[in-house]
């Protein structure tokens, strides 16, 4: 959904006890047409299409077809939901391959609605990142499209539809991926995917959320989405519909967690059984003292080793202080079949989340000097008609100040979010260095391509623009992307020769 520039007017919205005063907040209105800004679009250099091809030479080639198609999708507990799915399910097919091998995946779209795939957390050519608009025409019903890449680094990654990413990816466009190292640490692998559903009410459009904003805001800035689902699923399935995770007392397995939603979601595990052991990809330093609670915020990726404390059942499950937290809780049993007991949801008081733990390998091993730093302030405006935006420094995508670099230039960016929800930025094409928070600098700094940040926090990150292209930073509450929160990564030495909207309804949001 593209949407015209709308000006004029200054509005007051109360916000809680505070005023905050929006002047000419700019929206991107679904009709129309819209290209990127004028110096992000500016034909000079090289099309993104002839930078950073792969071959497969001698590596392995893994090949996988998607089809994108509509379906009614049992949830559990006698509820269906209507789903978009990649092959049929919810989540789609799960994706493994090896480090080091080609990847070859065939979509084809027997949908009435133009997808994409986007290869969330991968570092592969610009032009398979599968951003409609920016990267490649939208893939239309009845067409087709071939991704190919390598798959250089091992970790836990996912995949989404990039077309209208806030409707897409809500009803069901996602799946696994995992590329696995060469030699497997864990002989146990199991992937786990959360999201939430409207299944018993009709979902509230942010765009009409501007009145429960005045009535206030929870404490964990998530009043938006919270209000917009009543059910939260693990792999598609809701409450005792999820499948348990059968092992033995003493055995070891790696829990790969993604979180496909829109809502932050606290897991709590039986205690003294876990470890996180990577996040984004990214291994960390195993400390002393982890808490059993971890913090999984929309779009981020954790691992954990996990042991089976008992040979009794016991529950991964939501964080009991969120409605519908009965839904999401994966048993774990000795045997299938076996009975589980309501039991083992005991949160300790501290919570580890995505800058919990370091990186065990640094992009940088002091803090560089940077070749180009941006300011991004993350806030909330209402424009006259239409309802609630999201901004990235006072202006809506596709009009948001882009981050022009150059090949080789080391970047800062300080997010600061000015506003009253949760903003997960996420960084396309790149990986990037956590060096601090609120001013106060990491003593482990943390690699990730997924920052969570929460209302009044600060972080400053920094990377390296080492992948030409033309790359997406946006907030994955899809539903804030589809609003404005986006901005791109732009390399002056290239262009795309794409156009958001246009005869292929183009729709990066």
């Amino acid at each position: 959904m593209n949407r015209k520039i709308i000006g004029s007017a200054m509005i007051v919205i109360l916000l809680g006890l505070g005023v905050v005063l929006f002047f000419n907040s700019p929206y991107y209105n679904n009709s129309s047409n819209q290209s990127l800004p004028e110096e992000v679009l500016e034909e000079e250099g090289t099309s993104i299409l002839d930078v950073g091809s792969q071959e497969a030479g001698d590596r392995a080639v893994k090949t996988f077809d998607l089809t994108a198609q509509e379906i009614e999708w049992d949830i559990g507990n006698g509820e269906t939901v209507n789903a978009w799915t990649y092959n049929g399910t919810v989540p789609g097919e799960p994706l493994r391959v090896t480090e080091g091998d080609f990847v070859r995946i065939n979509l084809k779209n027997e949908l009435d609605v133009p997808v994409t795939i986007h290869w969330h957390g991968v570092l592969l050519p610009n032009k398979m990142d599968g951003v409609p608009g920016l990267t490649q025409n939208a893939v239309q019903p009845g067409e087709t499209f071939t991704y190919e890449y390598i798959a250089d680094d091992a970790g836990t990654y996912w995949y989404h539809s990039h077309q209208h990413s806030s409707t897409q990816v809500d009803k069901g466009l996602y799946g696994s991926l995992v590329v696995e190292e060469k030699e497997k640490e864990y002989e146990r692998d199991e992937f786990f995917i959360l999201d939430e559903w409207a299944v018993n009410q009709e979902k509230r459009d942010m765009s009409n959320m501007g009145g429960m904003m005045m009535g206030g805001m929870s404490g964990n800035g998530e009043a938006d989405t919270q209000q917009m689902y009543d059910t939260f699923t693990v792999n598609g399935k809701a409450g005792d519909a999820i499948e348990p995770l059968v092992m033995k007392k003493g055995e070891t397995a790696r829990l790969r967690f993604v979180n496909a939603g829109y809502q932050q979601h606290q897991l709590v595990f039986p205690k003294g059984s876990t470890k996180v052991i990577a996040n984004d990809a990214e291994k960390v330093k195993i400390e002393k003292g982890s808490t059993n609670v971890i913090e999984i915020a929309p779009g981020e990726r954790i691992d954990v080793a996990f042991t089976k404390q008992t040979s009794e059942s016991e529950i991964i499950g939501q964080k009991t202080d969120v409605e519908n937290a009965e839904d999401m809780r994966i048993p774990v049993v000795t045997e299938k079949g076996s009975d589980v007991k309501a039991n083992n949801i005991a949160a300790s008081s501290g919570v580890a989340d995505g800058v919990s733990y370091g990186s065990e390998k640094l992009l940088f091993e002091e803090t560089p000097e940077a070749d180009v730093t941006y300011n991004m302030d993350l806030s909330m405006g209402m424009n006259m008609g239409e309802g609630m935006v999201f901004q990235i420094n006072n202006d809506v995508f596709p009009d948001t100040p882009p981050i022009k670099v150059s090949d080789g230039d080391i970047v800062k960016v300080n997010i600061t979010n000015n506003g009253r929800m949760n903003h997960p930025m996420h960084l396309h094409g790149h990986r990037f260095q956590v060096v601090s928070k609120d001013g106060s600098e990491f003593d482990n700094p943390i690699v990730k391509d997924l920052i969570h940040v929460k209302p009044g926090e600060q972080y400053t990150i920094y990377f390296k623009a080492n992948n030409k292209g033309e790359w997406l930073f946006h907030c994955h509450d899809n539903n804030h992307a589809d609003r404005g929160m986006v901005t791109i990564v732009d390399y002056k030495e290239v262009y795309s020769p794409f156009e958001i909207g246009g005869e292929k309804g183009n729709n990066p949001g």
